[in-house]
């Protein structure tokens, strides 16, 4: 007989809400095991509420979920020995050192001694906080205790690792050296993680499949490959000043442009031959008499795909300050 492993993380018609707000209004998951799953949106999508609804610290308001093959209503102690997470703010003690932080973490999860030794020396090496680890935690700098957080949330081995937003205010340097802790994470121990960002650069880096969330729901949902190769292979973009609608329906009389999409004063042209047809696009827009600012050819991005299915861009892709967190009602955490 063949038996079929449930999957690392299920959702069906999850829900969360808040007084009259859904702050989570109704998704579906099916995260495998061994899988990065990138999960993208703009602060105050629903990101973090699905994340603590998933790691047990926030009651579900409708709908079903598992973890680990345990359900996150009924069994969240099961689910809490098997998951590892990180979110946005640092569950650390500054006036411990960090080996002191790490033991503490361990002793929570009814590690041996000998086992937390053996655990600590492979998580201080894995997230290269080398002989800081015995300094006090005040003095870390914010990629420091990022990577701390991290190390505490992998003492015991978990099968399955949030993180939610791990790189929010962190310079760039640091965000690689997170980035590379993740891979690693992933190719050398197979942990399953869910990762929450709201950079899209991450998303792509990183996951193998990523789900974009606006307005507490799933719009889009696939390898980030794919999802760029749904708009078209190649994307012509123009800002105009003056009446869009004429100037597309201008560039939609073109042969071999495939869509025209109307964003404010900018005109997306998905298309499999940009190069071929950005002369016609400029000599369509001039034929029409409406001002071009600028046009520029250039394959789709994320940011493409958000602006596709949600009607914006995904703002900011990058550092945000330190103290960015998500913004979402007040939240109870679930017994």
């Amino acid at each position: 007989m063949i038996t079929v492993m449930p999957s690392a993380i299920e959702a069906n018609a999850l829900k969360r809400t808040f007084g009259t707000n859904d702050a989570v209004a109704g998704i579906d998951l099916d995260v495998q095991y061994g899988e990065i799953y990138g999960f993208l949106g703009p602060n105050g999508a629903g990101k973090s509420t699905t994340v603590k609804m998933l790691c047990t610290l926030l009651g579900i308001t409708a709908g079903r979920a598992s973890v680990a093959g345990f359900d996150v209503a009924t069994q969240p102690g099961d689910i809490r020995l098997r998951i590892g997470v990180a979110l946005q703010d640092y569950s650390i003690d500054g006036k411990q050192t960090g080996r002191e932080m790490l033991h503490l973490q361990g002793r929570l999860y009814g590690l041996s001694k000998a086992d937390i030794v053996t655990r600590m020396d492979d998580v201080i090496g894995l997230v290269d906080i080398g002989t800081a680890i015995d300094d006090r935690v005040d003095s870390y700098s914010g990629g420091m205790k990022r990577r701390l957080d991290l190390a505490m949330s992998l003492i015991h081995r978990p099968q399955i690792l949030f993180l939610d937003e791990p790189t929010t205010g962190l310079d760039p340097a640091s965000r690689s050296a997170v980035w590379a802790e993740v891979r690693r994470l992933n190719d050398d121990y197979g942990t399953t993680i869910f990762l929450t960002t709201q950079y899209l650069e991450e998303a792509d880096e990183l996951a193998d499949r990523v789900g974009i969330i606006s307005d507490g729901l799933i719009k889009a949902e696939g390898t980030p490959s794919d999802l760029k190769r749904s708009i078209g292979t190649d994307l012509i973009v123009a800002e105009v000043d003056g009446d869009t609608a004429t100037a597309a329906e201008a560039l939609r009389a073109i042969d071999g442009i495939d869509e025209v999409q109307i964003h404010n004063n900018e005109l997306a042209l998905a298309t499999p031959n940009g190069a071929g047809l950005i002369a016609q696009v400029a000599v369509a827009l001039n034929g029409c008499g409406v001002p071009v600012r600028s046009l520029t050819l250039r394959t789709p991005t994320l940011d493409d795909v958000f602006l596709q299915v949600t009607g914006t861009h995904l703002a900011g892709d990058g550092p945000k300050d330190a103290t960015t967190t998500e913004s979402e009602p007040e939240q109870e955490v679930a017994s």
